[in-house]
């Protein structure tokens, strides 16, 4: 590959990721309320957004192995945005709960393998290149953030369709941007018939790959009670709706600054399963605090974990997986982690946690604190 071609990579791939996660912004915190601006009951909505959770479990690992087969990763992401973003514009004219529930399902799966396909992408691209995987990711955290915050004034002038039209246009944009980045591996190099028999199964026999996927997990998979009830925690201890927000945005902004500055140095002095570690123990005090305390100060000292306990467990978990998983199988690898360890471990921590928070109340984080501190010991199994 020529030099020119290696520099050009970073800023392609930044806007990718800029443009993709954008998309997700745009529409992901207004979606349950478009739904019911469309005739849906609460009831009808849950089934809607459960519906697509449990899709998506399906779909993401289906089309990871689809394109590591094809060796056409870029091509993958390009069908899946533009598919998402007709999926997006069908919700427009839905006259039904049923019409709804397909479009709902169709929408979820075409998504489902986009961050996954992107990632397989950019680790082979930084591995060959020689930049840091956290610039992207921390760009996209950062689309996120912003197109959120664009969204809610689109909302506020035009109402929630235009939630629709701007995911489905950044969508669109995305999928050219997926055209642009370099694919991994020439379909000629691979061996179709051995893709078959291969593929997950050859995964799974990796032991390291299954205790990094067991770790996201646990670890990950803990934050579905913050995610569910840290707000509705914080408002029975009197926090107003503007702290929240300003609560919950302080834990983004540490995620950002951890994939952009921090993460990377810390991973490389570290090690990946070091950084591992210090994630899982981060989990630990996170929501042990959060199990004994509502308190605003406490809250805006303990929020910026996040970057911790989320963005370098990640940084950490694509800096071993790109290392332990043939780019042959690297699609199908992060559908795995991204969709089976993490999607699932997420849906059935955010089942578990209705149960434990009307129950227990805070005392729920407990549960959550003991899942990141059986992380540390499979972490410590990484290492070299």
């Amino acid at each position: 590959m020529s030099g020119s071609r290696d520099v050009a990579a970073l800023p392609r791939f930044i806007a990718l990721f800029a443009v993709m996660y954008a998309a997700f912004g745009v529409a992901s915190p207004f979606l349950p309320a478009f739904l019911g601006t469309r005739g849906l009951s609460p009831d009808e909505i849950g089934v809607v957004l459960a519906a697509s959770t449990a899709i998506r479990l399906i779909s993401g690992p289906s089309a990871g192995r689809l394109a590591d087969w094809l060796a056409a990763l870029r091509a993958v992401l390009a069908v899946c945005c533009v598919l998402a973003a007709i999926a997006a514009v069908a919700y427009l004219p839905a006259p039904s709960f049923w019409f709804l529930l397909v479009v709902g399902l169709a929408h979820a799966a075409a998504l489902a393998p986009i961050t996954t396909l992107a990632d397989a992408l950019a680790l082979t691209a930084a591995h060959r290149t020689g930049f840091e995987y956290g610039w992207v990711r921390g760009a996209g955290s950062g689309a996120f953030i912003v197109g959120s915050i664009v969204a809610g004034q689109a909302v506020a002038a035009a109402g929630l369709g235009a939630i629709v039209w701007l995911q489905a246009s950044l969508l669109v944009v995305a999928a050219g941007c997926a055209m642009l980045v370099a694919e991994p591996t020439a379909r000629s190099q691979l061996n179709p018939q051995r893709g078959r028999s291969a593929g997950v199964g050859a995964l799974l026999r990796l032991r390291p790959f299954r205790r990094v996927v067991l770790v996201a997990a646990l670890v990950l998979g803990s934050h579905a009670m913050h995610d569910s009830f840290a707000v509705i925690r914080w408002s029975a201890a009197g926090i107003d709706p503007g702290t929240a927000s300003v609560l919950w945005s302080e834990a983004v902004a540490a995620e950002v600054v951890v994939f952009l500055l921090i993460g990377p140095a810390l991973v490389a002095r570290l090690g990946p399963a070091g950084a591992v570690m210090l994630a899982a123990a981060a989990g630990v005090l996170r929501w042990v605090v959060m199990a004994n305390s509502a308190e605003v100060t406490v809250m805006a000292l303990v929020q910026p974990l996040h970057g911790l306990t989320f963005a370098l467990l990640h940084l950490a978990c694509m800096r071993l997986i790109g290392a332990m998983v043939p780019p042959g199988l690297a699609a199908t690898a992060q559908a795995i982690y991204g969709t089976l360890g993490i999607g699932a471990a997420t849906a059935l921590m955010t089942l578990a946690s209705g149960f434990l928070y009307s129950r227990f109340g805070a005392a729920g984080f407990y549960l959550m604190a003991l899942l990141c501190a059986a992380g540390i010991p499979l972490a410590f199994g990484l290492r070299r």
